[in-house]
């Protein structure tokens, strides 16, 4: 066994196809088949139960992959030490970015981080945070760029870059937007039970945002009328702004318009953004500089919303 041989499996294991395995690791797939063969010869029993579409783990196929991953991290951790060590800046980093904002915040960040390590290749990809905390406790990612509350944090390590409060944004037109402030200014509080008959567009299921929602709707035993439910926090404001609903969005999203007030929530819930990386493994140089610059993009981001 080589560690070329458990990437290779590990590759196979993803892909649940031994062609589109093999060109991805750009090898042939009869080359790829005989280094299985080879495995499974040695272990006396299949990896993996073949059929024509997707191929299936065998249980013994997880245990294997599962410590393979092990061992690769194990190299991975030895490399980046050995790295830092030497100072020598390149590698390779896999990050998790937000669907929405994150892209947004990479493109500022990557060419701060780029001018410090320009041999430090970068893969980003784009997922929920419940994705990202999957394939961060797999160890398929190194960093991810998370929106998240206490409460959904898992066994991984985080590091807090800033916390964000959510607020209630009402269109000029509600009988209650005579009440409201604009942000930058100490909001007038309110419960979202006063806004009972009122209607909201909100998050889809699933997104942290709406289980902030779901949860202040719950302690105040209310139920405002869903007209709206979306994946972009964009969209939420949007709407308030054309004066059709109110909505709950987090205050880097608000703008300071004739058409829209805002409330603090009577609960003043807010959201952490954090970096997470997997339990027990080393965090090397290139990826603490890379949150470093993060957190300055965010603490740059929500200074126009501070209390004045």
């Amino acid at each position: 066994m080589n560690l070329k041989q458990l990437e290779y499996i590990i590759t196979i294991a993803e892909e649940k196809n031994i062609t589109r395995a093999a060109e991805k690791l750009y090898i042939t797939q009869s080359a790829l088949n005989q280094q299985l063969l080879k495995i499974e010869k040695e272990l006396e029993t299949p990896l993996f139960i073949r059929s024509k579409r997707n191929w299936q783990i065998t249980k013994v196929g997880e245990i294997y992959i599962e410590n393979a991953k092990k061992i690769l991290r194990i190299k991975k951790d030895a490399y980046n030490q050995i790295n830092d060590l030497l100072e020598r800046k390149k590698g390779r980093m896999k990050i998790g970015l937000t669907l929405e904002r994150g892209p947004e915040m990479f493109s500022a960040i990557y060419p701060v981080f780029y001018k410090k390590y320009p041999h430090v290749k970068i893969e980003s990809f784009e997922m929920s945070v419940k994705e990202q905390q999957r394939e961060i406790s797999e160890g398929n990612l190194d960093i991810g760029f998370l929106t998240l509350q206490d409460s959904q944090k898992k066994a991984d390590e985080h590091i807090h870059i800033c916390s964000e409060e959510i607020i209630l944004a009402v269109p000029k037109s509600h009988p209650l937007a005579r009440f409201g402030g604009k942000v930058g200014e100490r909001l007038p509080k309110i419960g979202l039970v006063e806004f009972s008959n009122s209607l909201f567009a909100i998050m889809q299921q699933g997104s942290t945002l709406r289980e902030i929602y779901d949860k202040i709707v719950i302690e105040e035993n209310t139920c405002p009328d869903i007209l709206l439910e979306t994946r972009s926090c964009h969209n939420l404001f949007q709407m308030v702004a054309e004066g059709i609903c109110c909505s709950v969005i987090p205050i880097s999203y608000t703008r300071n318009t004739p058409d829209v007030v805002y409330f603090s929530i009577q609960q003043e819930p807010f959201w952490e953004i954090c970096a997470s990386y997997k339990k027990d493994t080393y965090l090397n140089h290139a990826a603490r500089e890379l949150i470093k610059i993060a957190s300055q993009y965010w603490k740059d981001k929500l200074k126009p919303f501070h209390l004045k």
